[in-house]
């Protein structure tokens, strides 16, 4: 692991670890997930939305790295005109790096903690994405964890109970698939499901599907469901893909 420079994302803590969850019926399967849809993720009136901005950085994502560089500040600008948004970056690569920057509430800001990461080799390490935003929204609720990756690397189980956890705290994971690896999506649409969040594929490289998606996000981290559906009635397909999972 090379030396991190300054300013650059604090590591997450990989403490707190969860236990996955022994075999269950069907029948306690689907009162968990009915306990899971009666929770209301909110905002409290007068303050911003939070949401974690978690990105796969091992080698084969440097592409999509880029394009979500630019595309970040549509995150700020959709949300700028429902309460505003604050963000924080999440990024593993290598064979054991995971970090979380501060929040910021510019994209500017965010634009620059990210050129600062550059990609490399490694496995997923999306466990300690979810166990880290159920730890973060402990001191102060958050509204949607955002994920974008094209592969899966780890305990499906391990996985699943994680995001069981984020859907009995109301934060949702929303999920966004580069590719179409069939082991990557089946586990996305696991966590997106056990969390109340949504699943949505987007094409490799295909720069308007992902700002659609992350635009979606902003708008329901900053104004919950009828913000996510005022803009699926602005024609918006991300809105609409989100907002057709979480109803």
């Amino acid at each position: 692991m090379s030396k991190d420079r300054p300013g650059a994302p604090a590591p997450v803590d990989r403490r707190d670890p969860v236990q996955a969850p022994a075999e269950s019926s069907r029948g306690e399967i689907d009162a968990f997930l009915n306990q899971v849809r009666s929770l209301s993720p909110s905002r409290e009136p007068g303050r911003r939305g939070r949401l974690i901005f978690a990105l796969d950085a091992t080698m084969s994502r440097q592409p999509t790295w880029d394009t979500a560089c630019t595309l970040q500040a549509d995150m700020f600008r959709e949300a700028g005109a429902i309460g505003g948004l604050d963000v924080q970056l999440v990024y593993f690569r290598g064979l054991a790096e995971c970090r979380a920057s501060q929040w910021v509430s510019q994209p500017e800001n965010l634009g620059r903690l990210m050129e600062r990461i550059d990609c490399r080799g490694g496995h997923t390490q999306i466990g300690k994405v979810l166990k880290h935003a159920r730890k973060e929204s402990h001191g102060m609720k958050v509204q949607a964890l955002v994920f974008v990756g094209d592969a899966m690397e780890e305990a499906i189980d391990d996985l699943c109970a994680a995001a069981g956890e984020l859907g009995l705290i109301g934060v949702p994971a929303f999920m966004f698939h580069e590719g179409n690896d069939a082991i990557t999506e089946r586990a996305f649409r696991e966590i997106a499901k056990l969390s109340r969040g949504a699943y949505c594929r987007f094409t490799p490289g295909a720069a308007h599907e992902l700002a659609e998606l992350l635009r979606a996000a902003a708008a329901y981290a900053a104004g919950g469901m009828k913000a996510l559906s005022d803009l699926s009635a602005r024609h918006s397909a991300g809105a609409a893909k989100l907002l057709k999972q979480m109803s």
